[in-house]
Parts: C-alpha cells; structure tokens; sequence
C-alpha cells in the first residue's frame, strides 16, 4: 500500500478561503458599512438635498437641545418602549403555553397567531385605522352596547393614538416571539415538572420555579428584541395618524422625525444623519443595558 504524502500547499492557495469572501464582505461594506460611516460624516454637517456639506461640528447636536420636536419623539418613543415591551415580553409566553399542548386542531390555532407576523404592515396598519375610525366597527360595537355615548377618539387623540399604535405593534409581534418560545419550552425538561409534581407543587409554582428561570435567558432576548424595534417605531404611527404624528405632531416618533427633517427638496441630511446616529446611540446602549442586566442575574 503506497504510503500518502501530504503535499504543501502552494502559495497562491492562500488567497482562495478569500476569494470566497469576497462577495459577502463587498455586500457588507456597501449596504452596511459605507452608509454608516457616510451618516457618521453628515451628523456633522449642513449638508442638505440639494447641496452643502460644509463642516459645521457639533451644531447638530446642540440644535437637538433646542429642538421642540426632538423632545417629543424622544419622549414618544421611550414611551412605546415602556408600553410595549413588557406585553411582547409576557403575551406570546402565555400564548406559547396554551398552543404547545399536543391537542387536536392545535395546529390551526399556531397558524392563526402567527398569521399577523407575515401580513404586510400596511395592510394590518389600513385594517386596524378603519376598526378605530370614529364610524368603525370598534366605536360602532360599543355605541351599540351602550357603553359610550359619543365615539372614542381612538385615532384623534394624542394619548390614545399612541396606545393604539401600541396595541398594534403588540397584535403584530405576539406571533413571532411566540414561536421563539415554542422552541425555548421544548428545551425545559419534562423530568423536572414530574418530580415537581410529585412532590405536590402546582401548574403555578412550577411555572414560576421551573420554567421561567429556563427560559430566562430567552426572555432577555425577547425585551431586547422587542426594546429595540419599537424604539425604531415608524410604521403604525405613521399610517394610524394618517401621516401627521398626531394632532398638532404630538406623536411624532425618532424615526417619522427623521424622515420629516431629512426627504424633500429641503430636506436637512445633516440634521437627519445626527437624528440617526442618536438613535443609534440609545438602541446600542439599550441593549448593553439589557445584556449587563442579565450577566449580572447569571452571576
């Protein structure tokens, strides 16, 4: 049996792991890195739609101190922060409870909730306004039980324009993390809900003893998830409020801020790209905040 030789590799083999990288690394840096770092440069800028560009420093930025608008989408945006992530955090896990029973038609009931996650948000945006309209069947359905007298400003009011968008988002999302707790359950032992069983504790004190510190780190994940996409909101408030943030702007938002300052003939890129990278700025720290909160639980 003729003895194998292992021969070295020629030089220009080197080259070929990169080669096949190249595609992908060329993919990154011009729809990842290059408009990051092009937006990093206009933050601090006049640069506008039709011209400009002049340095201007920190300008931006403290124009954002002064800027009225500002305020409110920053304070906007904490907001559905606040309003929507502790839903997406704990509904879809009730959800995933209910529909991970191996029971007949359960199949039918994981594709109805999951159904809003692949319809188009415009469509659920148009659908949801003409439900809340002032003549829709939301307002119609409580006249008719005598519940209210007048139509509830659903899509009128500043507060609850925003909560509607809230619930809009939560409706949407319940789907999609609900499925990533459908995977996170399947990993919680069977055996150590049987020997709790035995033992005498209830479906509540094994839910609390057992599978949520399982599943906690999944958890984290989902309030980073969720933290992060709806401070980035756009969408629901946009179409909910017919384009206006609101009455007055009111519910303006970081992002409809942004595309407000930075589209049009007039548009303020360099004021916009500053927008983007405070934005930015608060989802990153967003996330290290969750990440630190959950090294600290482990430790």
């Amino acid at each position: 049996m003729a003895e194998l030789v292992r021969k070295p590799l020629r030089r220009e083999w080197w080259l070929t792991p990169w080669l096949f990288l190249v595609p992908g690394l060329a993919v990154v840096v011009l729809f990842s890195v290059y408009p990051f770092l092009n937006t990093l440069l206009l933050s601090f800028t006049d640069a506008t739609a039709l011209g400009g560009g002049k340095f201007t420093g920190l300008d931006n930025f403290s124009r954002m101190l002064d800027d009225p608008q500002f305020w409110t989408a920053i304070t906007n945006s904490a907001l559905y922060v606040v309003g929507v992530v502790p839903a997406l955090v704990f509904l879809p896990l009730l959800l995933a409870l209910l529909v991970q029973k191996q029971v007949p038609g359960i199949a039918f009931f994981r594709s109805a909730f999951y159904t809003p996650v692949v319809a188009s948000i415009v469509v659920v945006g148009l659908i949801w306004t003409w439900l809340l309209d002032s003549r829709g069947l939301v307002n119609s359905l409580l006249q008719g039980l005598r519940i209210v007298s007048e139509p509830v400003p659903f899509l009128t009011d500043a507060n609850l324009l925003l909560i509607s968008a809230m619930v809009v988002t939560v409706w949407k999302g319940l789907g999609y993390y609900m499925i990533i707790y459908l995977a996170a359950l399947a990993n919680v032992p069977k055996e150590l809900h049987e020997a709790a069983e035995v033992d005498g504790a209830g479906p509540i004190r094994r839910f609390f003893s057992i599978t949520v510190p399982t599943i906690r780190s999944t958890m984290v994940l989902v309030a980073a998830l969720s933290a992060v996409a709806a401070f980035r909101v756009f969408s629901e408030v946009f179409i909910l409020s017919g384009n206006s943030g609101g009455p007055g702007g009111a519910d303006i938002t970081l992002v409809m801020l942004m595309r407000q300052v930075g589209t049009g003939l007039n548009g303020d890129i360099g004021y916009a790209s500053a927008l983007s990278l405070v934005l930015f700025v608060l989802t990153l720290g967003l996330m290290l905040l969750v990440l630190r909160l959950n090294r600290k639980e482990d430790e």
